[in-house]
């Protein structure tokens, strides 16, 4: 199976997971996790220990993360290394819903697509906001 986790800083992860199911219904497959404001990093390895125990090494592993360097990310793949599961994942940063979407709706994984998509998805919408008449 492939599972598609997402770990964050504070409630990130589990608000992006809450709308993702709201878009794509309920997956088996995705996970989330964030690093509360008092939670240690032991803790947070020990919860994501606990998330992932479900996970075999025949498994393959998408870790989406909030941001690069960040705690989360970090903590998340020393536990995946130190499981042995490191070799089956593939990390990315900068999760947003349109990146995360395209991981849990796709079944066959062209990163370069994927990855592009969630970039085009970034965008400024210009307004036009139409002036008021002075005459009635």
């Amino acid at each position: 199976m492939r599972y598609i986790i997402l770990v964050s800083h504070g409630e990130f992860a589990s608000g992006l997971h809450s709308s993702i199911k709201m878009i794509a219904g309920d997956r088996k497959n995705l996970l989330s996790l964030g690093l509360k404001t008092d939670m240690s990093i032991d803790s947070f390895a020990q919860h994501f220990k606990q998330l992932i125990s479900c996970i075999t090494k025949n498994d393959s592993i998408i870790l989406l993360a909030d941001i690069i360097g960040g705690s989360p990310l970090t903590t998340a793949l020393a536990v995946l290394s130190e499981l042995n599961l490191l070799t089956n994942a593939r990390a990315f940063t900068g999760m947003n819903l349109p990146l995360s979407l395209s991981f849990v709706l796709n079944e066959y994984m062209d990163y370069d697509f994927i990855l592009n998509e969630a970039k085009d998805s970034i965008q400024e919408i210009f307004l036009h906001i139409d002036e008021p008449d002075d005459e009635i």
